[in-house]
């Protein structure tokens, strides 16, 4: 049976409300000022621009705490680290809001940076950031499940409205709070 114009236009208008509610959320949460070296998103470290977070400080705090347990060093010498990096990747000139840094590189620079800072192994610090990265990724999707299924529950949304979000997100079409990218 084809779908009738009126299904597929509703079905086309949920998706589109949807996913601007999910990127207003990501909009809502990103650093206005990002940076043109290895922190040009806005985003120091992994964490630092997911949704529905209290701000920097507090992913900061948490990143330094997951780091320095994975790494075996103090929380206070992860967050110095953390706050050097960002200090000497600060902007000099507002970047070019048409491009985006390319998030590998950053990640590597990163991992660099706090290598030499904490005189930790490289590969060491850049597994233990890969592994909080993962985590927060599938956090995300988890968090974007819950709400796609509870809006179907609720009948705010049609199974096939939430499965198109989620394929949309999954595609990259659809930023979910610094999801997929």
């Amino acid at each position: 049976m084809k779908p009738s114009k009126m299904t597929v236009g509703a079905v086309a208008a949920g998706v589109v409300a949807l996913g601007a509610g999910i990127g207003v959320v990501g909009i809502a949460s990103a650093d206005p000022t990002p940076t043109p070296s290895a922190t040009a998103s806005g985003a120091p470290f992994p964490g630092a621009d997911r949704a529905g977070g209290h701000g920097r400080g507090a992913h900061e705090s948490e990143l330094a705490q997951e780091l320095a347990s994975k790494l075996g060093v103090t929380e206070a010498k992860v967050t110095e680290a953390l706050r050097a990096i960002r200090e000497e990747n600060k902007p000099t000139t507002r970047p070019d809001p048409t491009t985006r840094p390319d998030r590998a590189e950053r990640a590597a620079a990163l991992a660099k940076d706090l290598a030499e800072k904490l005189s930790i192994d490289e590969g060491k610090v850049k597994a233990a950031l890969d592994e909080i990265r993962t985590a927060e990724q599938a956090d995300r999707a988890a968090a974007l499940k819950d709400r796609l299924d509870a809006a179907v529950t609720d009948g705010t949304l049609t199974q096939a409205e939430a499965d198109a979000v989620q394929k949309a997100v999954e595609k990259g079409v659809i930023l979910a709070g610094g999801g997929p990218r």
